[in-house]
């Protein structure tokens, strides 16, 4: 097997929404690699989470959306390449940073003991107000009763209050009784807590044990940060500030200082809790509460050089999306109407993106803007450049997105069911312009689609999402002749060229859960026709068919019985060279 660079890797991403008062999770622990010049297809039915998926690592997440856990590691060399100068200037600023973490260095010697007394006060503060239990119950009951609360709101705000005088009165005392009960929840909470404080202060006996207990504790962390710093310490802390200065230094100058501060900070914390500063994980980690850690590799006389680590899932910072969005990752959209702005012309549309991303003049960007409407196939292209979007078709408006997209040649191209809102032959075209661009440019696309026709076209991986999860990856043979997950045969079963003559279309019974609700087990186990009992009681593993092949089902166990795939996906190739006489 040829080993491929790996261009994105997402590891363990979860994506929440908040929405009326609950949250949902749109993407379940999610891990992917994406590499070099490849096509891999994200394939579900609507809302199983492929739009969402794919706009977490373009940075185009909805204001009520974010990233509760999880990495998405971009591995491209003119962004992740950093030098930094090494002036008088500089070379006391990490002298500096060295003395620093040399001081902090010494707390790192009672870090065993910090976290003991950690450990202690904690259970006091427990002890004294609530436990996690008891503040888990409060919140499931209190977020119960805002999402009935808000369900009856919405219900009350559609109604008529002099033709539905009956129901809106009885939204509106609905919606007083939910208040009192909010207002009781909130006030028995406080009672709890008060009596827990209460009765803490009155045991004599517990208060005399732990005020023995911390001050023992005190007084062995006072004598163990009197220690000695190691020379392997200390060389390890010179290594440290020049990544500190590597890191802050691709930022404004106005915001280093407070960049240092939160930077410091953290490492100070870190090295007081024992982190294993060794560990590249646990350092990458420490740093991304401030900047991403840039690590350092070499230096010459007047610069130093380094690496970084670019964690899309971490980045808050617009200068970075600034460089990343559009010009390093590009999206073409579902509807070009949707993605154009109909009171500005094309040209201008076009030329705006070269110009802010390329940093050319106007003329240049208007040169660069004709050659891209040439190649994706705007006749006359001179002419038309000054035309308005209503003036285009839509296959013509489409290949403008593309242009767009492509005009600053981004590594990742995505594209979000780029074919859905276009004629059938004009979908042919737009998918061959997208498939010949990607050979002259070398671009990786993520393609979105319903449409597993396409996916057999174009991709040469596919991934298939199902309620927020990966549940099947692997080449796009693989996903056709050879699948394993049960969601993927329906999917395929429900292919419109699979089925005969005067025979009924096969459709997925049932709907995809809530993902408001905690899923247990498989969520795909209420529709799954070949579930187990183990499906409805613990979630699968991501089981291994190849080097290439991966598939989250309990049927692939040892253990499991053995079950054959559809007959209608058995011999799709067959079927299909039957179904267009080939």
């Amino acid at each position: 097997m040829v080993e491929k660079k790996v261009l994105l890797s997402v590891r363990n991403l979860n994506v929440k929404f908040r929405v009326r008062g609950r949250v949902l999770t749109a993407i379940r622990n999610v891990s992917l690699d994406i590499f070099e010049n490849e096509t891999i297809a994200i394939v579900g039915e609507s809302g199983c989470g492929k739009s969402v998926f794919t706009k977490t690592f373009a940075g185009m997440l909805d204001n009520n959306g974010f990233i509760d856990q999880g990495d998405i590691i971009f591995f491209d060399d003119s962004l992740t390449d950093e030098h930094a100068p090494l002036t008088p200037v500089s070379r006391q600023f990490i002298a500096r940073e060295a003395r620093k973490l040399n001081q902090y260095a010494q707390r790192e010697l009672g870090a065993p003991i910090y976290r003991q007394m950690l450990a202690l006060q904690q259970e006091r503060k427990e002890k004294m107000g609530l436990s996690p239990q008891e503040e888990a119950q409060f919140a499931a009951r209190r977020r119960e009763l805002r999402f009935e609360h808000s369900e009856t709101n919405n219900l009350k705000l559609t109604l008529d209050a002099n033709k539905d005088r009956e129901a809106y009165k009885a939204a509106s005392q609905k919606l007083e009784a939910l208040e009192k009960q909010l207002k009781a929840l909130e006030q028995e909470q406080k009672d709890l807590a008060a009596r827990n404080r209460r009765a803490t202060r009155q045991d004599t006996a517990y208060n005399r044990d732990y005020a023995a207990r911390m001050a023992e504790l005190k007084a062995a962390y006072t004598k163990a940060c009197a220690g000695q710093v190691t020379q392997q310490t200390r060389v390890r802390n010179e290594r440290l500030a020049r990544e500190v200065y590597l890191s802050v230094a691709r930022y404004p100058a106005r915001r280093q200082p407070k960049l240092t501060c939160q930077l410091n900070k953290a490492l100070r914390t870190a090295m007081q809790l024992g982190v294993d500063l060794s560990n590249e994980t646990e350092l990458n980690h420490v740093f991304e509460t401030a900047v991403f850690r840039v690590k350092y590799l070499e230096e010459s006389e007047d610069q130093l050089h380094g690496v970084s680590y670019l964690n899309l899932a971490k980045t808050h910072c617009v200068v970075d999306w600034t460089h990343i969005r559009g010009n390093k990752i590009a999206t073409i959209f579902q509807d070009p109407m949707t993605s154009l702005n109909p009171i500005l012309t094309i040209g201008h549309q076009i030329t705006s993106v070269i110009i802010k991303h390329q940093h050319v003049s106007e003329t240049e960007a208007r040169k660069r803007a004709i050659i891209l409407m040439k190649k994706v196939g705007i006749p006359n292209a001179e002419n038309r450049f000054d035309d308005y979007p209503f003036q285009y078709s839509g296959g013509m408006r489409q290949r403008i997105v593309i242009a767009i997209a492509l005009s600053c040649q981004p590594k990742i191209l995505i594209c979000d069911e780029p074919t859905t809102a276009l004629d059938v032959t004009i979908q042919a075209q737009i998918l061959q312009l997208i498939k010949d661009l990607q050979k002259e440019f070398g671009y990786t696309i993520v393609f979105i689609t319903h449409d597993l026709g396409v996916v057999a076209n174009v991709a040469d991986r596919v991934a298939v999402l199902y309620a927020g999860q990966i549940v099947e990856v692997g080449t796009v043979e693989e996903a056709f002749y050879d699948p394993r997950h049960p969601y993927t045969w329906v999917l395929l079963s429900s292919l419109p060229q699979l089925s005969e003559r005067d025979t009924e279309l096969f459709s997925i019974a049932g709907t995809p859960p809530s993902l408001y609700n905690k899923i247990h087990g498989d969520a795909f186990a209420p529709r799954n026709p070949y579930c187990l009992k183990v499906d409805t009681l613990r979630e699968p593993p991501m089981f291994q068919v190849s080097e290439t092949h991966f598939a989250k089902t309990w049927l692939l166990d040892p253990r499991a019985p053995k079950v054959e795939k559809p007959a209608i996906i058995r011999d799709v190739h067959g079927t299909l060279k039957k179904v267009f006489n080939i």
